[in-house]
């Protein structure tokens, strides 16, 4: 059959399904948008958008939703141009984010369209408000998150199905969109992140850390509240003055990918570490910034303690990959957290804003290594990519192809 994928950042959440449907003799194709400098061996199409110009007179709710139908008009034009050299797709799979799918059933009607279903913006119950300190939860507030659930709600219900990553990421959505939605993680590779007791990594400084040192690791695309990356912070005091020997590592981006920057700043990076710098031995604090694959592969390999932390929101790779590599994941109990992490089991759960409680948690010397079992068993069940994810992706796509 013959598949599209839509994604503006592609691969994206496609970046196994896609060749292995290839593999399996399905003719792959992606579209994505021509801002996207990434190479991949999938052959496609890509569309040029330019975002028109906020007009400041309109609403915020109303910018939104200009904005991805906008994008969603410009994805639905150039499909038109496919369709009239012949090109029809039997099914189409694209992230319904940024409004990309909205049309395209307008173009393919006889296309069976999915659509990636992330998350469905909440004025209560989830991110807006959670973190009083840097969102309050005003009407406005609440008006803006729900006006931003627009196209949404309209890629769903024009699509014939779709599929989000976890049980509480589809129950974000409203029961009636909900029904329409298949749960299946994306998956981790478990036989690149494993442990390996040889792993090493250098860090900015030339120091060597290895399998068995005492490193503490915290991971996010970047480094922002929306991750507690100020929580973390603000822990670190009473953590390393606990473990002296502790190698402290950072890994993330000095800009925002969620909720809004500081004042004067493109990111949280020095906001934070600059509160509390005067209370670190900052000789044992290392920024890593954004790192190739391997180097966080190889970084999760010489965990001793892994922190993860986020608001009720989108859950990241990076705490799946941790734990299938052993580490011991300190996560904060927030429910997309809680939907893996079994306090005591396979973890440790946190108050995403007890600072004295992270500080404990992370300054314990046990080396936990039944949790850290635990954990990579949880991965290899339920999460890993070959075995069980991979495999219920493909039986998904290829149940929405001809018969």
């Amino acid at each position: 059959m013959k598949v599209l994928f839509v994604h503006q950042n592609f691969p994206g959440q496609f970046l196994h399904l896609a060749p292995e449907l290839t593999r399996r003799g399905h003719e792959v194709r992606m579209l994505t948008d021509a801002a996207n400098k990434r190479i991949f061996a999938t052959e496609g199409f890509r569309y040029k958008f330019d975002a028109a110009p906020v007009d400041s007179a309109a609403t915020r709710l109303g910018r939104n939703y200009t904005t991805m139908s906008d994008r969603g008009v410009v994805v639905a034009r150039a499909c038109l141009q496919l369709r009239e050299k012949g090109y029809v797709p039997d099914v189409i799979f694209g992230h319904s984010g940024w409004g990309e799918t909205l049309f395209l059933k307008e173009v393919w009607p006889e296309a069976k369209l999915i659509v990636y279903a992330e998350f469905y913006y909440r004025g209560r119950g989830a991110d807006v408000g959670f973190d009083p300190e840097f969102s309050a939860q005003t009407f406005d507030q609440v008006m803006i998150a729900q006006g931003r659930t627009a196209h949404l709600g309209q890629a769903l219900l024009h699509a014939d199905a779709g599929l989000s990553p976890t049980k509480w990421q589809a129950s974000t959505y409203p029961a009636a969109l909900r029904e329409r939605i298949r749960v299946i993680f994306d998956g981790v590779d478990t036989a690149v992140m494993r442990p390996d007791d040889q792993a090493q990594v250098t860090l900015p400084n030339g120091k060597i850390v290895k399998a068995g040192d005492e490193v503490l690791t915290f991971v996010n695309r970047n480094l922002e509240p929306y991750r507690g990356y100020h929580t973390f912070m603000r822990a670190l005091p009473a953590v390393m003055k606990e473990r002296p020997d502790a190698q402290v590592v950072i890994v993330g981006g000095d800009e925002v990918s969620y909720g809004a920057a500081p004042k004067g700043a493109k990111g949280w990076k020095d906001t934070f570490l600059n509160e509390v710098k005067d209370q670190l031995d900052l000789s044992r604090v290392h920024f890593m910034g954004k790192v190739p694959y391997p180097t966080f592969v190889s970084l999760m390999q010489v965990s001793r303690a892994h922190a993860y932390l986020t608001y009720p929101f989108v859950l990241s790779w990076s705490m799946l990959e941790s734990m299938a590599a052993g580490a011991h994941v300190v996560g904060s109990d927030t429910a997309p957290v809680r939907e893996l992490i079994r306090d005591g089991e396979n973890g440790t759960l946190v108050d995403f804003f007890d600072v004295k409680g992270w500080s404990k948690a992370l300054a314990r010397p046990e080396t936990f290594l039944d949790l850290r079992r635990a954990a990579r068993q949880t991965i290899l069940e339920g999460y890993d990519l070959r075995s069980v994810c991979l495999p219920a992706m493909v039986d998904y796509v290829e149940g929405f192809g001809p018969k």
